[in-house]
C-alpha cells in the first residue's frame, strides 16, 4: 500500500469526528494521541491499517488546529510572555525544546511501532501513576523561577511524552509540579513549552507532505480535521480554567486509568476470540 493511497482512506466524516476529539483532549492531561489512536480502535475502523506515516501527518494536522486555536485564544498571555521574554525564559524554551525534537526524528519509526492499544494503555498508566506521585508534592515555587535545569527537565518530560498515551500536557505538568512549581505556573509553563514543539512538529510533517505531495482528496482530509481541531479548542477554552481551578491531578489520572481498563479488557477479549 503506497503512503498516498492510505492517506486517501480517511473519510471526511471521521477525519472531523477525530479532529472534534482532539480539541478538549489536548487541553486536559489525557493524552489526545492515545484517543485519536483509541477512538477508531474502539469504534472499529481499520485505522491501524493505515500507512504510519499518513496517521502520523494527520495527527499532526491536528495539532496544527489546535495549536492555532491556542495561540488565538491565549493571544494575551503569549503577548505578555513576549514582553517579560529575557535569557532566563529563552534557556528554558530552547532546553524544552531540544530532547523531544532530538528524540522524535532520532526514533520517529520505533516510536510510531509503539502505537498498539496495549502499549498505549500501558502509557496511559503510567502516566497516570506519575501525575498522582507528582500532585503531591509540595509547591513553592512561582512566575519568574523557572531556570536552565526546569527547561530540560521539561524537554525530558515532551520526550517521553511521544511515546503513545504518555501525553504532553500530563508529562509537562507532572515535571513542573515536581519541580515544587504552584499549579497556577505548572500550567503556564506546560502551554509555554508545548506550542514550539507542537508548531515544529507541524512544519516538519508539512514540509514532509509538500515534498511528497497529496492529492486534493487527502488535503481535504487533512484540512477538516485540523478545522475541526481548531474548532473543538476553542470551544472547550473553558476546560484550562477547569485543570487550574480545580488543581488536583488526581481526577485525570483516574479517568486514565478507566480507558486503559477499558482497552486492556476489549485486548484481551478481542486475543481471545480470534
Amino acid at each position: 500500500m503506497s503512503h498516498r493511497s492510505a492517506a486517501l482512506r480517511i473519510p471526511y466524516k471521521r477525519a472531523a469526528l477525530l479532529g472534534l476529539v482532539q480539541g478538549p483532549t489536548e487541553l486536559l492531561p489525557v493524552s489526545s494521541s492515545a484517543h485519536i489512536s483509541l477512538v477508531p480502535w474502539l469504534l472499529g475502523w481499520e485505522w491501524q491499517e493505515l500507512d504510519a506515516e499518513a496517521r502520523k501527518s494527520f495527527e499532526v494536522a491536528l495539532h496544527g488546529g489546535t495549536a492555532a486555536a491556542l495561540l488565538f485564544c491565549l493571544r494575551r498571555e503569549v503577548a505578555d510572555e513576549l514582553c517579560s521574554f529575557g535569557h532566563r525564559r529563552a534557556s528554558v524554551v530552547a532546553l524544552s525544546f531540544v530532547p523531544p525534537a532530538v528524540a522524535g526524528l532520532a526514533f520517529e519509526r520505533r516510536i510510531e511501532a509503539l502505537g498498539t492499544p496495549r502499549a498505549t494503555a500501558a502509557g496511559l498508566i503510567a502516566g497516570a501513576m506519575a501525575m498522582a506521585i507528582a500532585d503531591r508534592t509540595p509547591q513553592e515555587r512561582g512566575r519568574g523561577d523557572a531556570g536552565a535545569l526546569d527547561g530540560l527537565l521539561l524537554g525530558l518530560a515532551q520526550a517521553a511524552a511521544l511515546v503513545p498515551g504518555v501525553s504532553r500536557n500530563g508529562a509537562t505538568l507532572t515535571a513542573a509540579r515536581a519541580r515544587r512549581f504552584d499549579r497556577t505556573q505548572a500550567n503556564l509553563l506546560s502551554r509555554t513549552v508545548a506550542l514550539p514543539v507542537i508548531l515544529g512538529a507541524v512544519g516538519l510533517k508539512g514540509a514532509r507532505l509538500a515534498k511528497r505531495g497529496v492529492t486534493p482528496k487527502t488535503g481535504r482530509a487533512l484540512a477538516i480535521g485540523g478545522v475541526a481541531a481548531f474548532a473543538s479548542t476553542l470551544a472547550s477554552q473553558r476546560l484550562i480554567r477547569l485543570v487550574e481551578r480545580d488543581r488536583a491531578l488526581w481526577p485525570y489520572a483516574a479517568y486514565r486509568i478507566a480507558v486503559a481498563a477499558v482497552v486492556l479488557r476489549r485486548a484481551s477479549a478481542s486475543e481471545s476470540s480470534s
